[in-house]
């Protein structure tokens, strides 16, 4: 057999190769949309331990810290003496009820942190409201049944009146005795609120002042809060908030025309608000 003969193969020639192109940097993740915080549905019974707080509500904006969770903030606020005297559980009951009131406003709370001397009128109006709005119990005897008095022919209410309230508002769900603390309890928590007198049956009814710091503060809380209850049966310029502290009808208009920050309009029925800024946050920076 004759020998095969082997040709060098010559390599095809190089092909250019192309310059490495730069990597396009990676698209922002869309934020994840935050739930609007909503206003309570039910009933609960911390009004019975807790009532608006007054002093205790302005040292937990003060001091309160979202990095901390609940425990580790007991204890500081314990070994520190924040409120007082008051025992760890106490402490950590204080500051369970405070996250409802506040910590689940998140962006009400920023500005309630930030608010450089708020007066006296101004936070009780800020706790009632936010009583009501982590509490459908509180809110609908504030909202409902102080009103539904007002428009009585004797305008007063007595602990046996919160008592049939109760007891019709909420049928075979608390024990007499439990049905007896809600009635001294929420009589005692509006008394400190402003809306009623104090102490002796029958008590009379009153209305608190509301500067335009305060109704402005709760328009834009509301604006950016899920109201699926107080929304049902009413507006942002029609519910129990305003209710409460007797901001309706004509009064109410007056208040919201005159009020800096919305511009406020009622035509045949129809409201409408042009609102001067995005949000809570952005109010309270421009105004406060």
């Amino acid at each position: 057999m004759s020998p095969v003969a082997l040709t060098k193969r010559t390599p095809p020639p190089a092909q250019p190769v192309a310059p490495a192109q730069p990597v396009a940097p990676a698209l922002p993740a869309t934020p994840a949309l935050v739930p609007a915080p909503t206003e309570a549905t039910e009933a609960t019974t911390r009004i019975l331990r807790v009532g608006l707080a007054l002093e205790e509500s302005r040292t937990y904006w003060q001091h309160f810290d979202p990095a901390l969770p609940l425990a580790t903030l007991a204890q500081r606020a314990f070994e520190q003496r924040w409120f007082g005297n008051k025992s760890l559980h106490r402490i950590t009951f204080l500051l369970r009820t405070f996250s409802e009131r506040f910590a689940a406003f998140p962006s009400a709370l920023a500005v309630l942190r930030g608010w450089p001397h708020m007066d006296a009128g101004t936070r009780l109006l800020v706790c009632h409201w936010h009583v009501q709005l982590s509490d459908a119990l509180y809110r609908r005897f504030t909202g409902e049944l102080l009103c539904e008095r007002r428009a009585a022919r004797a305008p007063k209410v007595d602990r046996d009146a919160a008592l049939r309230w109760v007891r019709a508002t909420y049928p075979d769900r608390w024990s007499d005795a439990t049905c007896v603390q809600f009635a001294s309890k929420l009589l005692t928590a509006s008394s400190e609120a402003g809306l009623v007198s104090a102490k002796r049956d029958p008590r009379t009814l009153h209305f608190p002042k509301v500067p335009d710091v305060a109704l402005a503060y709760l328009l834009y809380l509301l604006r950016e809060t899920r109201l699926p209850v107080s929304g049902a049966h009413g507006t942002l310029v029609d519910n129990p908030y305003l209710a409460s502290v007797g901001l309706t009808d004509a009064l109410l208009d007056q208040r919201l025309r005159a009020l800096p920050g919305i511009t406020f309009r009622r035509m045949a029925g129809l409201t409408e608000i042009d609102w001067a800024h995005a949000d809570l946050r952005s109010w309270a920076e421009a105004s406060l």
